[in-house]
């Protein structure tokens, strides 16, 4: 599939850079694109939740009342889960929510959000972004030149750029990543994805 680059202004250069029709042009797989997905969102969560239970509340461990003739029903301790105050049953405990999927499952999700993606034009290339200084406004400018203004935007280099990093920083809905961190659920959760020109074929290598 070949995509025209196109300056910061937006505009179509003579430039044209291919991407592999094994990447962009494929028959894309739901159930791939939602278990990777469905795991990148799991290993987000710290998995942190406690709860006491009735071993850890604070409290007295005397019998409350007597065993029986009290026309009530039997208690030992007022840390029960059953009185107000106790401990719970089965509350969450920390916990791992992450889970194994296997790499070339993950390629595939990951081929299938970029041909959703280039189906729904919503894959650009822009030219080098060479910043030699932050310049947030300057960022803003270009993401606005390709109408991703008030939307969500992903913008892909070819490696770590501080510069860029910092400009898009502020931004609200704007990511940057490098293509090796390139994952489904980015892809997905954009409006567009801007490749910077040298990262379409260091794609092309890692995923192609």
């Amino acid at each position: 599939m070949e995509l025209t680059v196109k300056n910061i202004n937006g505009k179509d250069t003579k430039k044209k850079v291919s991407i592999n029709d094994t990447i962009v042009g494929i028959e894309p797989n739901d159930h791939a694109i939602y278990l990777d997905v469905k795991q990148h969102l799991a290993n987000r969560r710290q998995g942190t939740h406690k709860t006491k239970e009735r071993g850890e509340v604070a409290g007295s461990t005397r019998k409350i009342k007597k065993q029986k003739g009290t026309g009530t029903a039997r208690a030992g301790s007022i840390k029960s889960p059953l009185f107000v105050g106790g401990g719970r049953i089965f509350g969450p405990k920390p916990r791992n929510y992450g889970f194994k999927l296997n790499k070339k499952v993950k390629q595939l999700a990951r081929k299938s959000a970029l041909t959703y993606k280039a189906k729904a034009e919503g894959l650009m290339v822009i030219e080098d972004l060479n910043f030699e200084a932050p310049k947030t406004k300057q960022m803003a400018e270009i993401i606005k030149n390709f109408n991703l203004s008030n939307k969500k935007s992903l913008l892909v280099l070819p490696e770590s750029n501080n510069n860029v990093y910092l400009s898009s920083r502020n931004l609200e809905g704007v990511k940057v990543v490098t293509v090796s961190e390139l994952n489904t659920y980015d892809i997905m959760n954009a409006n567009g994805v801007l490749l910077a020109e040298s990262s379409v074929e260091k794609l092309n290598n890692i995923l192609g």
